[in-house]
């Protein structure tokens, strides 16, 4: 696969899928990190090679890119060879922020604990560290949202909660979400 460096499209280009390679069934970077992912008991998930490689080179090992932004199933099992902590650090623009809310789900059904780092300053992993550095990013990973909570906030994101429709909206898909959860106890925890 490759990245155009500068402006252009496609940002991305990966070989044509084959017998030999799929994009669902791969992880960039995984086949050099898995140690660090299994030592960290974690692993951030970007969506792509430049987001992986400037986290490495900056001292963060326990990456790998999803090769796009549609983490699949076969990922997730693959992920779970090593840990169940995911950390989705996707682009900051929209199309990333849709691609963590539904990983979460794909990552929960696995079996997996997920959070979502939001990249603040920055378009994505890539230009936030060049920026700001690694110490800013450990800050980031500390403060990530975990799965449910960050459903939450992208819940009250969408809907105009200054209004009543909006609140109501809001509230049947929070209950949705809500009814969904394993545990009575989660669901009270975050009901309340």
């Amino acid at each position: 696969g490759g990245r155009i460096i500068g402006e252009g499209e496609p940002k991305y280009l990966n070989s044509q899928e084959s017998d030999v390679f799929q994009k669902k069934n791969n992880l960039y970077a995984l086949n050099l990190t898995r140690k660090d992912v299994s030592r960290e008991d974690a692993i951030i998930l970007v969506e792509g090679y430049m987001d992986a490689v400037s986290l490495y080179q900056a001292g963060i090992r326990n990456i790998s890119a999803s090769l796009g932004t549609a983490l699949t199933e076969n990922q997730a099992r693959l992920i779970k060879r090593y840990t169940k902590n995911v950390i989705l650090s996707y682009d900051a623009d929209q199309a990333g922020q849709n691609a963590a809310f539904r990983g979460l789900d794909i990552l929960y059904r696995e079996g997996c604990r997920a959070r979502v780092l939001k990249v603040t300053d920055g378009k994505d992993p890539d230009e936030f560290i060049k920026k700001n550095g690694p110490e800013r990013f450990r800050l980031l990973l500390e403060r990530s949202a975990n799965d449910v909570e960050y459903q939450l906030m992208e819940l009250g994101r969408r809907h105009m909660l200054g209004t009543a429709d909006g609140q109501v909206a809001y509230l049947r898909e929070a209950a949705d979400l809500l009814a969904g959860l394993g545990s009575p106890i989660e669901r009270d925890v975050y009901a309340g």
